[in-house]
């Protein structure tokens, strides 16, 4: 559904000075008009679709009144960035389909002198805002600092650490809380009792959050009037103390199916709002789905098993329906995700059976909890790591960083399986022993299945399986690029008549010393593959095992670098990671 919008306000507006010479009915045509922009591009390439339409006249409001970029606006996640950017000199990135991929899905300063940070994880804005105030204190700077934070997340705990310092700045801050009753699904915690106290109070209820804080605090109820918006905004304008704006919004306004479907709507695929002719439902399993079925199954059986979300549970297909009926046996944590470490390491030493899902991203804000809370104290909790591979993903929400991190805190298992029958196994083993923590890195992409079922013992730590045996070159490939190293030996053997032998390790946390000197006597090379940055990663654990040796080694992998919506063939060719170049590459070495 691209449609042709005629542009009537928006036309003239290329600049925050000119949202400043509009009236009240012009304002109001171009939050009708931005809406439009913003759903027919994530109708066409995909986006945040509800956080963006219900910020739309809170965008128009705040860069009437403020002087963006001298007065700094500071978004949270920023997945509601896309009014701001259409209002801040961008908006050819959403008249244009030609220009849909120019600017990222997130605040980027390298875009424009709006956006002062990259910002894709959530919690963070009133910390930056306290710094950018601060240091603006330092310097003998006037300008408004402003930080733009969801209910959401007012969950995680960044969000908490930075109220806590922001009210005792002492100086202009001001937070405007967008409360849309709303995370990426139902909010979770015992705060949001209290937001719904302030919002049926119009504001006025003395059990206040904020105000016992030290916050000065205002309320506006409808958070879609633009006029009331810019009233508000106007008084705490160059305010000499810390204030909290709470605004009550509708996500996703403007599009029925958003407003009826909050959390369906959160981010929609490409062509989400086409008509199309009825066709078959086709439920092939994925990932996904075998492993909420297995939980489901395993949960009925066993009051001791316990699946855990930090917020996202569409990501892993923690539907509506999975989580009622797990019932008291699910908890959302909200966007908590070192809580949700800690909590699962908690259950489990407690002889519960906690499943945390979390994606590959959002497990590089738990470092401390993992290491400290989950491995010194040895909780066999399991964890369910998704979305590990690279790809083509913003550069905030790359997922090649979770094997350095988390493969080298002592304690942990961590596990890469091929395919389902794998996964299935290591799931099951996981869940039920008591001697470790564990981690599965979900396979990313399409299920594979070998109709074989598995019987490995995983109890017995960092066993590789010799899939194929040959000589002169091993290759060693872990985890989704299981199937990469299947081809590289296919086209070796078809190209150079090398018999390669292929290795399934499983172990991302370990070597299999005695298979790995099995392979001197009849290898002159290996090479490993892995889905993620090989800087720290598993690779190099058997470069520094085979280093006083005459074996070479060939790391394949990703470079460690923030890449940037850079398609995934690109990275492929970039990091050399096609059959044909890495066989180029061992021919170039054996010769």
């Amino acid at each position: 559904m691209t449609n042709t919008i005629e542009l009537n306000v928006l036309e003239n507006v290329n600049s925050p000075e000119d949202v400043k010479k509009l009236n009240n009915e012009q304002m109001h045509v171009l939050a009708q008009e931005i809406r439009e922009l913003v759903i027919n591009k994530v109708n066409t390439i995909g986006g945040h679709c509800g956080p963006n339409l219900g910020i739309v006249e809170a965008t128009i409001a705040l860069h009437y009144v403020f002087n963006s970029p001298y007065d700094k606006i500071i978004l949270d996640v920023s997945h509601q960035c896309y009014p701001h950017k259409i209002l801040t000199g961008r908006k050819e990135g959403f008249t244009n389909p030609d220009n849909y991929y120019t600017y990222t899905g997130y605040t980027a300063p390298e875009e424009s002198a709006h956006d002062m940070f990259k910002v894709g994880h959530t919690s963070t804005s009133v910390s930056l805002a306290v710094g950018a105030a601060k240091a603006r204190d330092l310097k003998g700077g006037k300008e408004n600092i402003i930080a733009v934070i969801g209910d959401g997340s007012l969950s995680g705990g960044e969000a908490y650490e930075g109220l806590n310092n922001a009210a005792v700045l002492g100086s202009n801050i001001i937070i405007v809380v967008n409360d849309n009753e709303m995370s990426i699904a139902e909010n979770q915690g015992g705060l949001y009792k209290n937001l719904e106290l302030l919002r049926n109070t119009n504001g006025k209820a003395e059990c206040n959050f904020f105000t016992s804080l030290g916050f000065d605090y205002y309320y506006v109820e409808d958070g879609n009037n633009v006029e009331e918006l810019i009233s508000v905004f106007s008084k705490v304008k160059d305010a000499d103390h810390p204030v909290v704006v709470h605004i009550h919004t509708l996500k996703g306004k403007g599009l029925k199916p958003a407003e009826e479907n909050k959390e369906g709507f959160h981010w929609i695929l490409p062509g989400t709002l086409d008509e199309k002719p009825a066709a078959p439902v086709s439920s092939p399993q994925t990932y996904q789905s075998v492993t909420t079925d297995y939980i489901l199954e395993k949960a009925k059986n066993d009051p001791s098993v316990i699946a855990i979300s930090p917020a996202t549970p569409g990501a892993y297909g923690f539907t509506p329906e999975f989580r009622q009926k797990l019932g008291s046996q699910y908890t959302d944590v909200g966007i908590a995700e070192e809580h949700a470490v800690a909590y699962a390491s908690a259950l489990a030493k407690s002889d519960a059976k906690p499943i945390l899902a979390v994606l590959s991203s959002f497990i590089q804000r738990t470092y401390d909890q993992l290491s400290q809370d989950l491995c010194l104290n040895n909780s066999p909790a399991t964890i369910l790591i998704y979305w590990g591979a690279i790809s083509g993903a913003d550069a905030t929400h790359l997922q090649v960083f979770d094997i350095p991190m988390m493969s080298n805190i002592p304690n942990l298992v961590y596990l890469a399986p091929t395919n389902k029958e794998e996964y299935l196994r290591m799931l099951d083993w996981s869940v039920e022993q008591t001697s470790f923590p564990v981690a599965i890195r979900v396979p990313f992409g399409n299920l594979v299945s070998t109709g074989v079922e598995d019987k490995t013992d995983y109890s017995i730590l960092n066993k590789f399986k010799m899939v194929e045996q040959g000589a002169d070159v091993a290759i060693v490939a872990l985890g989704s690029f299981f199937e990469l190293g299947k081809s590289i030996k296919a086209y070796l053997k078809e190209t150079t008549g090398i018999n390669a032998t292929l290795i399934n390790p499983r172990f991302i946390t370990g070597i299999d010393e005695h298979m790995l000197n099995s392979l001197k006597s009849s290898h002159k090379l290996v090479i490993t593959l892995e889905d993620g940055v090989i800087d720290g990663g598993f690779g190099e654990k058997i470069s520094r095992f085979y280093g006083a040796s005459d074996m070479k080694v060939l790391n394949y992998g990703a470079k460690k670098e923030f890449t940037d919506r850079v398609p995934e063939a690109e990275l492929y060719q970039r990091y050399r990671l096609t059959k044909e170049l890495i066989t180029e590459d061992i021919k170039s070495i054996l010769n």
